[in-house]
């Protein structure tokens, strides 16, 4: 099987400077935390709670230590989650809709600081990366879901108030590949299992870890929505990007792990994958630190280096 690679701008045209914008794409909310009572478990129950689905709260301090001898903060969690139903309505406007199934978010706490913090995409980030508009009324219970929710789970904060500079992106920000698979009805399953076990395979030797897996399709399945043979998505980050990046923005989070998704349509033999590319840190954090940079370049080159080393199976 040959997987053409495609690269997809959303939103923003490539050119060098900053985009003249008020919306910020990231929010980060914050209350003080000096009695502990606030942790990854209890921001964990307080999202379970409102009916997100969890995929993921790694305490990412245990990993730092273990790979790097230090750490960069108090606390760091990379938390990952989605609502099933809200999901695949958009996923029906727009299967780019599932690059935030799940949505990543960073829980951290600064040295010395007694504040804890949850960082997240805002509506205008979603929405500028999916193509949907911030005003779609599933958009906008998501919305408020997620900030309603933030509130219970850091009791007495508030959001935070932002000032990024918006640059316009080096890049593409979704990355994108198309290939054709032979297979159809049953015979689907088993050709799938050859490209994933390549793939993970490929990613792993670069680096990369495989922080979570979520079978979409399936659930749309189970909702009465049966248009795709599958449709799934994996979380995957790379320690030393986030370990460098966190140094100066642990609000990156937002963007890590990153989903990276694969689906088939019934009766097409088109396969379609894509992710985030990183252009999204650089441009929505004003990530301009040469290490930084460096890292997330390194790794866009490597993660279309995995992916299109997959072109047979």
């Amino acid at each position: 099987m040959k997987l053409m690679i495609k690269s997809i701008v959303v939103g923003l045209m490539l050119v060098t400077g900053v985009v003249a914008s008020g919306a910020q794409d990231i929010q980060i909310y914050t209350a003080d935390n000096s009695k502990g009572k606030i942790t990854g478990a209890s921001i964990e129950k307080a999202f379970a709670d409102a009916g997100f689905v969890i995929s993921g709260n790694n305490d990412m301090n245990v990993a730092f230590e273990s790979k790097f001898k230090k750490t960069n903060h108090k606390m760091y969690h990379l938390f990952t989650l989605y609502k099933k139903d809200l999901v695949l309505e958009l996923v029906k406007i727009t299967p780019k809709a599932a690059l935030f199934a799940p949505l990543s978010m960073s829980i951290y706490m600064e040295q010395g600081s007694n504040d804890i913090s949850i960082s997240s995409l805002s509506i205008d980030g979603m929405a500028k990366v999916i193509g949907i508009p911030a005003s779609n009324k599933h958009m906008v219970e998501y919305n408020k879901l997620i900030r309603a929710t933030l509130a219970k789970a850091l009791p007495n904060g508030h959001f935070e108030k932002t000032s990024y500079k918006i640059l316009a992106p080096k890049g593409e920000l979704i990355t994108s590949f198309t290939g054709e698979m032979e297979a159809q009805g049953e015979d689907v399953e088993d050709e799938l299992e050859s490209l994933q076990m390549e793939l993970e395979g490929s990613l792993e030797t670069l680096g990369f870890v495989i922080a979570g897996y979520n079978k979409l399709g399936d659930e749309f399945s189970d909702a009465g929505y049966d248009k795709y043979d599958f449709f799934d998505a994996y979380s995957i980050c790379k320690l030393t990007v986030i370990f460098e990046v966190s140094k100066t923005h642990p609000e990156a989070g937002a963007f890590a792990p990153c989903t990276l998704y694969m689906y088939k349509e019934k009766g097409s033999t088109e396969l379609k994958m894509a992710y985030p590319s990183v252009y999204n840190w650089i441009s929505s954090l004003d990530i301009e630190d040469k290490p930084s940079n460096e890292v997330l370049e390194g790794a866009q080159k490597q993660m279309i280096e995995a992916i299109s080393g997959t072109i047979e199976f």
